[in-house]
């Protein structure tokens, strides 16, 4: 038996409809319109992270979702970017 066997028997079983089970996880939700607060915080959020992009030696940067919400659209994971950028260079 050799190495490959020992770890291809090991693999986790895949959902009924051939699936992983993690992949109903990962479908995006639907949401609910943003109130005119949330729009307005939302555009203060990105305002930081355009200004700590400005001060940044960063050139670029990526980041995934989780929850189900992007982050785009979420003022806490801007402003978490924002203080990364901000870190990078401290």
């Amino acid at each position: 038996m050799g190495l490959w066997s020992r770890f291809a028997r090991r693999r986790k079983p895949a959902t009924a409809a051939g699936r992983p089970a993690f992949a109903a996880a990962t479908e995006p939700k639907e949401q609910e319109p943003l109130t005119p607060e949330q729009v307005a915080d939302l555009k203060a959020a990105w305002a930081e992270l355009a200004e700590a992009a400005k001060e940044s030696a960063a050139t670029g940067f990526h980041a995934c979702s989780r929850g189900g919400k992007p982050w785009q659209e979420d003022p806490a994971a801007v402003r978490s970017m924002a203080a990364l950028l901000r870190s990078v260079d401290a």
